[in-house]
């Protein structure tokens, strides 16, 4: 069933959100300070790629606080947006129910944009 779903997310718009978020990993990466930056945002192509049967999950950071700053300033250059711009489309599918299961899954990408240092996505 997550094939299914999968695939009808990429003829949805799934593969071009997806693209735009590894051309933003791709420009972000020119730079050295960029770098962290760009592996979020790869993080998030991956997941909008296919995101049925995939979970977001916390994992402990051996650095400290380090992720903590990364994310503030992750929130205050771009993140908040793409956060709010993903939980607003899952609003919008969530308000019929055939867009119920498309409308969790810009949640996830939200949760994930809105906080992306210190989490992984892992197969369900």
């Amino acid at each position: 069933m997550n094939l299914i779903m999968n695939l009808l997310w990429l003829l949805c718009g799934g593969f071009f959100t997806a693209i735009e978020y590894a051309i933003s990993s791709l420009l972000l990466m020119i730079t050295i300070i960029g770098i962290p930056f760009g592996i979020q945002t790869l993080k998030l192509s991956l997941l909008a790629l296919c995101p049925f049967g995939k979970v977001v999950i916390n994992i402990p950071s051996p650095g400290g606080c380090i992720s903590l700053v990364m994310n503030i300033i992750w929130l205050v250059l771009g993140g908040i947006w793409i956060s709010l711009s993903h939980l607003g489309f899952g609003i919008i599918l969530c308000i019929t129910i055939i867009g119920i299961p498309f409308g969790l899954q810009h949640f996830k990408l939200a949760k994930l944009a809105f906080t992306p240092f210190g989490k992984e996505v892992i197969k369900k």
